[in-house]
């Protein structure tokens, strides 16, 4: 054995003749920790004690009180135990077909006059035994059974080499708003459901040709031979998984790569059903997006962006344009502030809108990249708007929640500000809602460091996210911006119009001011200066402009 080996193995001799025990121990004992039994039963005795202990079973056939075939059965019959390495005691070959049958791995023959082949069997079986065991806790997750998504690729191709040609789908299975699950119902409830889902899947893959894995969290993924209606394979799992889990609101999205393309690369397959199956997130309404044409093209956009990002920086494609904010308290909109917004003007595709790209660029972590080069952009015209003795009004700049995640922000910051001769009150930080539901602790521990440094903070996208009106109270806050959605629904909906009036209310009692973006009509602006809330933006009053263009605005109110 290896010289570097932490621990001895413990291997059991099962045999009726003392003679044979002390022979086969003395033979391997040098490199193994020898246990002794006299017959079957004492086997099965020792066996239950030890268990998976036990590296290695010697196991004679023939004895008295129980047989080595009924240890065979025996161990073949519990789960756990078969998994336990036996090489049969034997002088017979007639034996060795049966025994191979009831799980034997090898076989020494008698009389044991080869000490050094019984040792190289030994190691090899006990080697061998250890190596698909890891292999086999590498194969399959935890928690579900199913295969990992790195075994499941390998059985997939496995289905193209031997089969090819079938009709196969890629399909993308994932749970609406799972973290909400562990979040009001607890991860044990959580772990639950992954398995149901998990068991419910396989119970609708049946004895069609098919894998399926838990690729990671509550995404899986299935390789399946064709299905006819996607929609009833769906719609069973959750008829079902709504019953025994009492979650009534339960809903689960599928992405469909049908019939797929066999000379694209299987992982390619499943990128495009994940695809698929993203488009409808956050869509209760749908349970099924199938991969098509239009899908195809933009991915192929997307691919296109992800491949020309680097580039566009360095040559300074990306355009910040500034959409200027007003205090309507009084008779006539006075302007306070403004909101740096992104573009991107592409060679090939002309400008782009952050909703083109903004998205792409977190999923792959590349915003913060694009985060700094717009913070660096916008720190120079303010520089050189106050240089020029323009009106000084703070300009918010958008912080993603990668960026709060990075311990150097708030120096990355700092060094901005100074290397462009600026303060932190000529900068305003906006934060998405969401990004506060991440990682709550460390989120207001960062933006609570911000602000001690001068920073105003602001809560975007307020209203549509995952944050209630009580958890105000604790974030530390110098403002909250009412989401775009909301605002767009105030004049056709009493509801919408009643959380308006809510969220002003709670915004006075605790003392901060509350933006309204995304104004685009009177009447929405007449709704928000009756409700008293003072400060918007917006399509009614100024769309977003180029720096050179907001300059000149803000040389014209000073």
């Amino acid at each position: 054995m290896d010289d570097n080996t932490f621990f001895r193995r413990t291997v059991l001799i099962v045999d009726d003749e003392p003679i044979n025990r002390e022979i086969l121990g003395t033979i391997i004992g040098g490199d193994y920790e020898i246990l002794h039994a006299g017959d079957g039963a004492e086997a099965m005795r020792m066996i239950g004690d030890y268990g998976m202990t036990l590296s290695l079973i010697l196991l004679d056939l023939f004895m008295p009180v129980m047989d080595g075939y009924e240890v065979l059965q025996k161990l073949s019959e519990d789960e756990t135990l078969k998994r336990i390495p036996v090489i049969v005691l034997t002088s017979e070959k007639s034996a060795e077909v049966k025994s191979l049958g009831l799980g034997a791995v090898d076989f020494i023959p008698k009389p044991y006059d080869m000490p050094e082949i019984i040792r190289a069997r030994v190691q090899r079986t006990i080697q061998l035994a250890e190596d698909s065991a890891l292999i086999k806790s590498m194969e399959n997750d935890d928690l579900t059974g199913l295969y990992t998504g790195r075994f499941f690729f390998e059985y997939a191709n496995r289905i193209e080499q031997y089969d090819a040609g079938r009709d196969m789908d890629a399909i993308a299975v994932n749970i609406s708003n799972f973290h909400l699950i562990n979040d009001l119902h607890g991860r044990d409830t959580g772990d639950e459901m992954l398995r149901s889902l998990a068991d419910n899947l396989m119970t609708e893959l049946g004895s069609r040709m098919g894998v399926v894995c838990r690729e990671n969290s509550d995404n899986f993924y299935l390789y399946v031979q064709h299905l006819d209606n996607h929609t009833d394979f769906i719609d069973r799992i959750v008829t079902r998984m709504r019953r025994t889990e009492g979650i009534s609101n339960l809903h689960i999205r599928m992405g469909v790569y049908p019939n797929v393309d066999h000379d694209v690369p299987m992982e390619t397959r499943f990128v495009r059903a994940r695809h698929a199956c993203d488009a409808i997130r956050g869509d209760l309404s749908q349970s099924v997006a199938v991969y098509d044409e239009e899908m195809q093209r933009n991915e192929i956009f997307t691919q296109r962006l992800l491949q020309d990002f680097e580039e566009a920086l360095s040559q300074q494609q990306f355009v910040v344009h500034y959409q200027p904010k007003y205090n309507i308290a009084g008779n006539k909109p006075l302007l306070v502030g403004a909101e740096a917004l992104v573009r991107w003007n592409h060679p090939e595709f002309g400008m782009l809108s952050p909703k083109d790209f903004l998205a792409l660029l977190e999923a792959y972590c590349l915003i913060s990249k694009l985060d700094r080069y717009v913070w660096n952009d916008v720190a120079q015209h303010i520089g050189q708007w106050k240089d020029g003795g323009a009106m000084a009004v703070p300009v918010s700049v958008n912080i993603s929640r990668i960026d709060l995640l990075d311990h150097g922000l708030k120096n990355t910051l700092l060094t901005i500000l100074q290397d462009h001769g600026i303060t932190a009150q000529d900068c305003v930080l906006e934060i998405t809602e969401s990004a506060y539901a991440d990682d709550a602790v460390r989120i207001v521990e960062t933006v609570a460091d911000l602000r001690s440094e001068g920073f105003r903070v602001e809560m975007d996208d307020f209203g549509i996210g995952y944050s209630s009106l009580s958890m105000l109270a604790d974030m530390p806050l110098d403002a909250i911006k009412l989401d775009t959605q909301l605002i767009r629904n105030i004049t056709k909906s009493d509801k919408s119009r009643q959380i308006l009036k809510l969220v002003v209310g709670t915004a006075k009692m605790l003392s901060l001011p509350l933006i309204a973006e995304g104004v685009e009509e009177r009447e929405q602006y007449d709704m928000l200066k009756s409700c008293d809330c003072e400060i918007i933006q917006g399509f009614y009053l100024a769309r977003p402009m180029p720096a050179e263009e907001f300059g000149k605005l803000l040389q014209k109110e000073e």
